[in-house]
């Protein structure tokens, strides 16, 4: 069992409002030559969005029930759609397909899933592997900011506190979410457990669920050094998903890299 299958059962309802990078991922997609590839594609927030535009693209991801609850959601489209979708259960450090992509891309910050470098150096590999010639791979990460890194650390772990509240999509019941952060500047790790109350129309609590993620954040130039050292050459470092130059008040780095 994969440890993120615990978040495939609410995803869309917890994160049905983050939209903002779609339009970029559909216009990388559109440009490249098909088909196009997706790692960590979940539930296909982003991958149903580019075969809407057209675009034969393939979803990845180590999660059997985020690949499952992407299918679901597959078979409810039209048909022409549907054919232009491909779905596998893999993991992005060792995939392997005959046909090579003209475009990888690994959204919603799915890259930093990736806890070691021999990890992140075994993805990049593999993904230039896969590209044709000339084909690119985008993504995007948060910017790291030393200054809420280092005060996050010395506050240690704390208390568990309140970040939102839902329904949960097959129970009917309201969902409570309470979450801990830990960081750690050495590992360059973020451990957080969210916590999930499913309770009755009286608050009373029915059921409770652990949901831990595991995230290693990279710094710029770390994450350049990485792409030259797997045969990638930087075509653009954006600092948001509009295309504005990068700069450090940005708190997303936006890439995108070609095969050389």
């Amino acid at each position: 069992m994969n440890e993120y299958d615990a978040y495939a059962a609410t995803y869309d309802v917890k994160y049905d409002e983050f939209t903002e990078d779609v339009p970029f991922y559909v216009e990388e997609a559109g440009r490249a030559e098909p088909p196009v590839l997706e790692l960590a594609c979940g539930t296909g927030r982003v991958l149903i969005p580019v075969a809407q535009a057209g675009v034969r693209v393939v979803g990845l991801d180590a999660s059997p029930a985020m690949v499952q609850a992407c299918r679901h959601k597959v078979v409810e489209l039209p048909e022409e759609v549907q054919a232009c979708i491909t779905l596998v259960e893999a993991d992005m450090r060792d995939f392997a397909f005959d046909e090579r992509f003209g475009l990888v891309y690994c959204p919603f910050r799915a890259f930093l899933h990736l806890m070691t470098t021999e990890d992140q150096i075994a993805a990049l590999r593999n993904i230039h592997a896969h590209l044709r010639d000339g084909g690119r791979f985008v993504l995007n990460f948060f910017n790291p900011d030393p200054s809420y890194i280092a005060e996050a650390a010395s506050r240690g772990r704390g208390l568990a506190k309140i970040t939102k509240e839902f329904i949960h999509p097959e129970s009917g019941n309201q969902v409570i979410e309470w979450s801990t952060l830990g960081h750690d500047p050495v590992e360059q790790r973020i451990e957080i457990y969210f916590i999930h109350d499913e309770v009755d129309a009286g608050g009373q609590l029915l059921h409770r669920t652990y949901k831990p993620m595991r995230l290693r954040w990279i710094y710029r130039y770390e994450f350049e050094h990485l792409l030259a050292r797997c045969g990638f050459e930087v075509e653009a470092l954006y600092g948001g998903f509009d295309r504005r130059p990068f700069t450090d008040v940005h708190q997303e780095l936006v890439w995108v890299a070609c095969r050389v």
